[in-house]
C-alpha cells in the first residue's frame, strides 16, 4: 500500500487535527503518501482531494476544528453515491482510507468496507457515543468547556438563589451531561439513558429548598428535553423562577486538552498501522487505555451505554 487518505465527516470534534497530524505523519514516516479528502464524503465526491506533506500538518495538533474541513453529504447515503467514491478513490490511485468521525461517518466506512474498499474508523466526537472505546476524540475537552462554564454560572445562581438548568450537547447519549453533572456538583442530572419524571426533580428541589439550599443547578442532556422546554415544566409544577443556558456549539470548539491530543495522535497512528497491516472494516478504539479495535459493523450494532455506577454516585452526593 502506497497511497493512503483520510477525510473527517460530521459534526467535528477538538482533537480531529492532532489525530489528521498523526495520520500523515506516521504514513510517510513508513513511506506511503498521503491524500487529505476536504469537507468529508462531500468532497470525495467532488473530487476535493489533494496530497499532505509533513509540513501540510504543522502547527495543528493544538487547533480545534479540522483542517480538512467537514460536511454532510445525502448524495453518498445512496449506493450510486458509495460506488462513485469508490471509482474516484481509485481514480487517484489511494489503496486505503482513513475516517475521523462519529456513528454516521462509521456507516459510509463500512459501506465502503461492503465494496472491497480498505477502510479505517477513528471515534472523533464530542457526543462519546461509539460502543467499543471508553473515550472518543473531543470528549474531554468539551467536558472541560461545558464544566468551566457551569462553574460560572453556579457564581450567579449563588448570587440570585435560582435555579439554573444547564443544557448541554450530546445527541441521544448523556455522558456530557453526566460527567459535568458530577463533577460540578449539579443537584439533579437528566440523562435520556435515565428517564426521570418531573415531580422527582420537583421533589430534590423541595429537599433541598427545606434544608436552607437558595439555588440549584440541574444539567440537562439535550437527548432529554430542551432546556427553555424543562424550565417551563418546572415552573408550572413549583411557580419558582429559573433560568436557562443553551451551551450550544461553544461545546465543539476550543484547542483540545492534553488528553485528547495524545488520544487522537495515538488513534491516528494505529488507523495508519491497521491499513499496512491489511486491515479494514474496523475501527480502532482505546479501553483501559490500551488501543483496540473493533469490526466497524460489530460496534455500529450495538447500543451507546453509560457507567450507571457514575450516575448512583452522582444521586449520592447531591442529596
Amino acid at each position: 500500500m502506497k497511497n493512503i487518505a483520510i477525510l473527517t465527516s460530521g459534526g467535528d470534534s477538538p482533537g480531529m487535527n492532532a489525530g489528521i497530524r498523526a495520520v500523515v505523519r506516521k504514513a510517510i514516516y513508513h513511506g506511503v503518501n498521503v491524500y487529505g479528502i476536504r469537507y468529508g464524503y462531500a468532497g470525495l465526491l467532488n473530487r476535493d482531494i489533494e496530497q499532505l506533506h509533513v509540513g501540510s500538518v504543522g502547527d495543528i495538533i493544538h487547533r480545534g476544528g479540522t483542517m480538512l474541513n467537514t460536511a454532510r453529504c445525502e448524495e453518498f447515503k445512496e449506493r450510486s453515491g458509495q460506488e462513485k467514491a469508490v471509482e474516484v478513490l481509485e481514480e487517484f490511485g489511494i489503496e486505503g482510507l482513513v475516517v475521523i468521525g462519529g456513528d454516521g461517518s462509521f456507516q459510509g466506512a463500512q459501506k465502503l468496507t461492503e465494496l472491497g474498499y480498505p477502510t479505517i474508523g477513528v471515534p472523533g466526537t464530542i457526543d462519546n457515543d461509539i460502543p467499543f472505546t471508553d473515550y472518543t476524540i473531543g470528549f474531554d475537552t468539551a467536558l472541560n468547556t461545558v464544566i468551566e462554564a457551569i462553574d460560572k454560572i453556579r457564581d450567579t445562581a449563588t448570587s440570585h438563589e435560582r435555579t439554573y438548568i444547564i443544557e448541554t450537547m450530546g445527541r441521544d447519549a448523556g455522558d456530557i451531561a453526566l460527567w459535568s453533572g458530577l463533577a460540578d456538583g449539579a443537584e439533579t442530572i437528566l440523562i435520556p439513558e435515565v428517564p426521570q419524571e418531573i415531580d422527582e426533580v420537583v421533589d430534590r428541589l423541595r429537599r433541598g429548598h427545606e434544608r436552607g439550599k437558595k439555588h440549584s443547578i440541574i444539567v440537562l442532556a439535550e437527548g432529554v428535553a430542551s432546556g427553555p422546554e424543562m424550565a417551563q415544566r418546572i415552573k408550572d409544577t413549583t411557580g419558582d423562577d429559573n433560568r436557562v443556558t443553551v451551551l450550544g456549539h461553544i461545546q465543539r470548539g476550543g484547542s483540545p486538552t492534553a488528553y485528547d491530543r495524545v488520544l487522537a495522535s495515538r488513534l491516528g497512528a494505529a488507523a495508519v498501522e491497521m491499513l499496512l497491516d491489511g486491515e479494514q472494516g474496523k475501527m480502532v478504539g482505546i479501553q483501559n487505555n490500551e488501543v483496540c479495535s473493533e469490526w466497524i459493523k460489530t460496534a455500529l450494532a450495538q447500543e451507546h451505554t453509560i457507567d450507571h455506577s457514575m450516575y448512583q454516585l452522582s444521586r449520592e452526593l447531591s442529596i
